[in-house]
């Protein structure tokens, strides 16, 4: 079952609170303490029910199919290691400051390597020395006048 008769408990003072809460300005003293006693063993044995249902309700499900001995460590871990690298790293590095070289294990097979050309963009050039005459022409052009 779900939970301990602790719950049972606390169910049980809920309803004796809840009836002398309703009954207090209507009925006399001995009355509305009869009525909260009753009123808390009916909690008291409702909440086994409650608690039942509760257990039914919240059980996992069963899985189909029964575990053989040899299944029951597997899954459990995942083993892997990845390879060391620490080489190929520090060729990458000392490649890097050698200006432009190639890395080693980078190296592109030998038919590749005849037409592949590393991109090489132009120079961006400051506009601080040009004439006037063609900054007004370039504008002109880009506003489409």
């Amino acid at each position: 079952m779900l939970g301990t008769w602790r719950w049972n408990v606390v169910f049980g003072l809920i309803g004796t609170v809840l009836t002398v809460a309703f009954s207090i300005g209507n009925n006399p003293i001995s009355v509305m303490l009869l009525r909260s006693v009753y009123a808390f063993i009916a909690f008291f044995v409702l909440a086994y029910g409650v608690r039942v249902v509760l257990a039914f309700i919240l059980q996992p499900p069963s899985l189909v199919g029964e575990h053989s001995e040899q299944d029951v460590g597997k899954g459990n871990q995942f083993d892997m290691q990845t390879p060391d690298e620490t080489y190929d790293l520090n060729q990458l590095l000392k490649s890097q400051l050698q200006d432009g070289a190639i890395p080693p294990s980078v190296e592109t097979p030998s038919n590749e390597a005849a037409d592949f050309r590393p991109l090489n963009p132009p120079q961006l050039l400051s506009a601080k020395n040009t004439q006037p005459e063609e900054l007004v022409k370039a504008i002109r052009h880009l506003t489409g006048e």
